[in-house]
């Protein structure tokens, strides 16, 4: 199977909505430019195009090969000029940076007076609206303008900016480093999982402790606040302390409650929060508070006055249908989650260039282990293949070895066992290249490689000595996350006792439910 060529304008291109191509077309009439211009004409062909394909291009005659790259420049330029003029994207922060470009111009036309008059009210903006970037930025272009003597202002005013330089300084430089340490712990997070023993959880607690500014909790605003949350969240994840992890996603979120105003300037922070709040929840097993908090969120992403874009409306659809796999799989109504597979699928294809490739295999594993919690093990089968035959996937090596295993599961569930002898040793090796081979997976394996060695009458003894084996790990602080991707005591439970494994999952839901 090929794969189709991406390019970057054809993208953008097909990712416009009907409003935003005809203020495109207005825009370019706007500029007095002919109907035949040939950034309009090549605007026009790609729209109509279903794949990118340059020789469609060519062979329009819009263009010479020699000129189409500096003609795709022009037009990627001219779309994205179109967009910043629209309405819908006139975001305070596009409006400050706009206020400071206009007293950039003033300030270089002569014109000091006018130009700091616009940078005041622009820097109260920036401030109130936690944008200290920018506001620092704004305080810098003062400075010069100031130290060039021409406005005769006030003594302390000199001061004065030098106090919020170096506030403002301070602040970012804090943010900085917070979400410095944030993203490089999301980025371990994304590669290797949680820690695997003493000598990970040492070294991401150490690593954890030494990039952590000093700071004054009293002093920080609502942007610092929510990267130093962020960075606590995901040491707690990587350490497996869920229980951390809740209590600082549902700092998150209720920094949200305490700044009103920032959902709509951070709707994106909004829902990861959430997002991570529900995802600690999951791990708990707090399903009364899981389930209000995925109506709460619902009911935020459809209020009119929640903001609409591209990217919110494909990280709603993400987090929204992901969460509600995982409240099936809490309460075990599998066969009741089925109706998501559909929106998955054709949320997955409409917001494809919007959503990173491990969060759609990970989407696909719980697909899998919805159609695994009802019985429907070839369906189940299916999509861990997605996962399995998925050779570019480099992140997240927990997902791909979990994913295998349960393959494995699948398959020896659904009797089709005459391959499993290939696919165990294929797993085994798997599972050493990546350095992952768990006490869990072990035993996992070694009970699924001498089942063909076992008499029927032998088996319950064997499902029997499996569960004992696994039940001593379920509350073990580096074995525990295998049953966060599989249920696996609830299975063997469904052997024991000769019953539907969502039946199972369902009472130890309607236990904790309560």
């Amino acid at each position: 199977m090929t794969n189709t060529p991406k390019d970057s304008l054809f993208i953008l291109v097909k990712s416009l909505s009907k409003s935003e191509k005809r203020q495109f077309k207005l825009y370019v009439g706007r500029l007095g430019v002919n109907s035949d211009a040939k950034f309009l004409a090549l605007f026009n062909l790609l729209d109509k195009l279903k794949d990118y394909d340059e020789k469609a291009i060519l062979d329009g005659g819009i263009v010479k090969k020699s000129q189409l790259s500096n003609l795709k420049a022009h037009l990627y330029k001219q779309i994205l000029i179109s967009l910043r003029l629209n309405p819908v994207n006139q975001s305070i922060r596009v409006q400050i940076r706009e206020q400071l470009d206009f007293a950039t111009i003033l300030y270089q036309k002569g014109l000091y007076k006018q130009s700091l008059k616009l940078l005041d009210k622009a820097k109260v903006i920036a401030v109130d609206n936690e944008e200290k970037n920018i506001a620092y930025e704004i305080v810098e272009l003062e400075k010069i303008i100031e130290t060039q003597y021409i406005t005769r202002s006030t003594r302390d005013r000199a001061d004065t900016l030098a106090i919020q330089a170096k506030e403002l300084s301070a602040l970012n430089v804090i943010t900085s480093k917070l979400s410095n340490l944030s993203l490089q712990l999301y980025g371990v997070m994304l590669k290797l999982g949680y820690v695997r023993n003493n000598k990970d959880l040492e070294m991401v607690t150490e690593y954890f402790k030494a990039k952590l500014p000093a700071y004054d909790i009293t002093k920080l605003g609502f942007r610092e606040k929510l990267w130093l949350y962020k960075a606590h969240l995901w040491h707690s994840l990587l350490t497996q302390d869920f229980l951390s992890a809740y209590r600082y996603s549902k700092k998150w979120v209720a920094l949200f409650d305490e700044y009103p105003d920032m959902v709509a300037l951070n709707p994106v922070f909004y829902l990861k929060g959430n997002h991570y709040l529900l995802e600690s929840l999951y791990f708990l097993k707090y399903g009364t508070q899981f389930k209000d908090t995925l109506e709460a969120m619902e009911e935020k992403l459809s209020d009119k006055n929640f903001p609409k874009n591209d990217n919110i409306t494909a990280l709603g659809f993400l987090y929204l249908n992901s969460n509600k796999l995982s409240l099936h799989f809490m309460e075990g109504t599998f066969s009741k989650g089925l109706y998501l597979v559909n929106i998955i699928e054709y949320g997955i294809k409409k917001h494809k260039d919007k959503i990173d490739p491990h969060h759609i295999m990970l989407l696909y594993y719980k697909i899998g282990s919805l159609y695994f919690g009802m019985g429907d093990h070839k369906n189940c089968i299916q999509y861990l293949n997605r996962i399995v035959e998925n050779k570019n996937l480099t992140m997240r090596e927990d997902l791909m070895c979990f994913a295998r295993v349960l393959n494995l599961v699948a398959h020896y569930e659904a009797g089709m066992d005459y391959h499993l002898e290939i696919q165990l040793k294929s797993t085994y090796k798997f599972l050493l290249k990546m350095n992952d081979l768990h006490a869990v997976q072990r035993e996992m394996i070694k009970f699924l490689r001498k089942l063909g060695n076992i008499y029927p009458s032998e088996l319950r003894g064997e499902f029997e000595k499996l569960y004992h084996e696994l039940k001593k790990y379920e509350d073990h602080p580096y074995e525990k996350r295998a049953f966060l991707y599989l249920d696996i005591l609830s299975w063997l439970e469904s052997h024991l006792q000769n019953r539907p494994v969502g039946e199972i999952i369902r009472e130890k839901a309607v236990k904790l439910m309560r």
